[in-house]
C-alpha cells in the first residue's frame, strides 16, 4: 500500500516525496518506490508530529515553505485530490485540507466519521464527530490530508492539545482553537482509509473500476 501512496503523491507534481517512517522496513519500501524516507520515533504522539520531524531533517534549510501530510492507508486518494488540497492553500489560509458531502444517515451519525462545518468561502468553524450541522442537507466529510505552511506547522506543534482537540480527539481541533484558518476544498469521492481486511477489498474494487 505504501508504494501506491507514493505513486499517487508523484502523480500530484506538488514536490519530494517523503515518507516519515516508523519502521525501517517501511522506510526501504519507500525507497523502492521512489520516495525519500525518514526514521521517526514511533512515540510521537500525531501523524503532524512525525511530518514536522521528518521535514525538519530532510530539509533543514527550509527549502520548501508548503508541506502536505497525506496519511499511508487511503490508495483511493486520487492525485488531483492532492493538488485540490494544495490550491485550497490561498493567501491568509495557514492550513488547507479537503471535504466530501454525504446525504448517507449513516456517515451523519457515525462517530467515526468526522464531520467539517465549513462556511460558504471555504473556511472550516469546527470540526466534530457529532452528526452535524442539524437541519437539511449533507454533511461535509473530513478527508485526511493537511496542507501546512511551514510556519503552520511548527506553530501548531509547538501548541499544547486544546480542550476541544481533548474532547473531540480531534488534533485540527487545536489549530482553530489557536486561531489558526484552515479552508477545505470538495470533491466528490471519499478516499476512505484502510482499517481492516473488508476496508481492503472495497478499495480493490474500486480502483479496478478506474
Amino acid at each position: 500500500m505504501i508504494a501506491w501512496m507514493i505513486e499517487i503523491g508523484l502523480g500530484a507534481n506538488a514536490g519530494p516525496v517523503l515518507v516519515a517512517a516508523a519502521e525501517r522496513e517501511i522506510a526501504a519500501a519507500a525507497h523502492a518506490a521512489g520516495a525519500d524516507a525518514i526514521l521517526t520515533d514511533p512515540a510521537l504522539p500525531s501523524g503532524s508530529d512525525r511530518v514536522h520531524v521528518a521535514l525538519e531533517l530532510f530539509d533543514p534549510e527550509h527549502k520548501h515553505d508548503v508541506v502536505v501530510n497525506l496519511q499511508g492507508d487511503m490508495p483511493t486518494m486520487r492525485s488531483a485530490d492532492i493538488s485540490r488540497a494544495v490550491a485550497a492553500l490561498r493567501p491568509g489560509v495557514d492550513i488547507a485540507t479537503l471535504v466530501s458531502p454525504s446525504t448517507n444517515p449513516a456517515d451523519r451519525d457515525n462517530p467515526n466519521v468526522v464531520k467539517a462545518i465549513r462556511a460558504e468561502d471555504g473556511r472550516c468553524l469546527a470540526f466534530t464527530r457529532a452528526a452535524a450541522p442539524w437541519g437539511e442537507g449533507p454533511v461535509m466529510r473530513h478527508v485526511g490530508i493537511y496542507v501546512y505552511r511551514r510556519e503552520a506547522l511548527s506553530r501548531f506543534i509547538a501548541g499544547l492539545p486544546s480542550p476541544l482537540e481533548k474532547r473531540e480527539n480531534l488534533e485540527q481541533m487545536r489549530a482553530l482553537e489557536m486561531g489558526m484558518t484552515i479552508a477545505a476544498d470538495i470533491i466528490d469521492d471519499f478516499p476512505k482509509g484502510v482499517d481492516s481486511p473488508p476496508d481492503l477489498e472495497l478499495a480493490r474494487q474500486t480502483l479496478a473500476k478506474r
